[in-house]
């Protein structure tokens, strides 16, 4: 039987809550469930205001909208990333300015190497929480601040994980800069199939973010009735998912603590039983002291490419299905003719080295401990 990367976890209340959408009359957006889940994202980790949407791209595509992207505006964002941190700003018509990961096994971008990419016309700072692990915040507020730049916190693996920073405050991913964008991708610790979220942590953005979100119309607050009748007040699109994705993710939401417990012991065992591959060039993940770990997914960054090419193909062959992604953007076919710089080695070297091993909330010990043991021997004789 083949170990999948990864299998969808469902609670048990997903379908009472979807047929209790469907039975309450409306299942078109922003109905009881979407309040819900806004009022446990706003309760659970300070977010001043949450808006869900169908996925995390168009989470970021709003952002790119309030923010006013236009042409001429440089945006900064990671080279090792999904496509949809840069897309959503390329779209606005942006010149992307790609800056470098971290070395030591951890991929998220570094915060040195940003001030260097700032130019008259930047306008925004896109910072990706990969695996969950929080970038170096104070660093970046503190540049962002300095130059009159937004922050956008890519947080689509970063449910439930934290920054702690150097005054010792302990803060959600998600609520520190302007604005941040959430998924909920069956991929992610908490899931609706497709699914996102825009948070607004900066109160100006509010009013005009309910507008964008609801197809440029001023809908939201004509239903709060706070005015006549509604129209036209801006752009936007239909952002917001149905009743049914938002009572699928509530069903998820209730349980988000035990689902963490569980991801979080896998994590662990996967950490502390893998044999330490240092003597081969392989690291594991390192999370800095700033940064918590919220289990999203457990990595390894290997010597090169062929060496983590033969492990996948001895893993295929126990019927071990492992992952790698993200070819540095900097470098992919749609934007190489237009990237001006002196490379991403880091970004480069995660592209072609970095590994995912399944991580699931079904993942059970035995599958588990079948895959630790087909690493751990595989290069105790090679």
């Amino acid at each position: 039987m083949t170990i999948p990367f990864n299998k969808p976890f469902l609670t048990g209340k997903e379908t009472k809550y979807i047929t209790d959408a469907v039975n309450s009359g409306k299942i078109s957006g922003n109905g009881k469930y979407t309040k819900l889940c806004h009022l446990y994202f706003q309760k659970k980790f300070g977010f001043k205001k949450c808006l869900l949407t169908t996925s995390c791209t168009d989470a970021l595509e709003m952002s790119a909208i309030l923010l006013d992207i236009k042409p001429g505006d440089d945006v900064i964002i990671p080279s090792y990333t999904f496509v949809s941190t840069a897309n959503a700003f390329v779209l606005r018509g942006a010149n992307i300015l790609f800056a470098d990961s971290m070395k030591n096994g951890n991929p998220n971008i570094d915060a040195n190497k940003i001030s260097d990419l700032i130019t008259p016309k930047t306008k925004a700072i896109v910072i990706v929480h990969y695996a969950g692990m929080a970038c170096d915040m104070d660093k970046i507020m503190e540049i962002a601040e300095d130059n009159n730049i937004y922050v956008i916190e890519d947080s689509a693996q970063a449910v439930d994980s934290y920054h702690l920073s150097n005054s010792g405050k302990r803060r959600p991913l998600g609520s520190i800069g302007h604005l941040a964008a959430f998924s909920f991708h069956e991929t992610k610790n908490i899931i609706s199939g497709e699914g996102g979220m825009l948070v607004i942590n900066d109160e100006k953005f509010i009013e005009r973010a309910e507008i964008i979100w609801e197809k440029g119309t001023n809908r939201s607050a004509f239903f709060r009735g706070e005015v006549a009748k509604y129209g036209w007040m801006d752009i936007g699109s239909s952002f917001l998912p149905s009743e049914i994705v938002s009572a699928f993710l509530y069903a998820q939401l209730e349980e988000l603590d035990s689902i963490q417990k569980k991801r979080k012991e896998i994590w662990n065992k996967y950490h502390y039983e893998i044999n330490d591959l240092n003597d081969h060039g392989i690291q594991k993940p390192n999370i800095p002291d700033y940064a918590t770990n919220n289990a999203h997914m457990y990595y390894l960054v290997f010597r090169d490419l062929d060496q983590r090419s033969i492990l996948i193909k001895y893993l295929q062959k126990k019927s071990i299905k492992s992952v790698f992604h993200y070819i540095s953007l900097h470098s992919s076919q749609y934007y190489i003719d237009k990237y001006v710089g002196n490379g991403c080695p880091n970004s480069d070297k995660y592209t072609n080295c970095l590994l995912r091993l399944p991580l699931y909330y079904g993942l059970d010990k035995d599958s588990q401990n079948l895959i630790i043991s087909a690493i751990n021997s595989f290069y105790e004789y090679s």
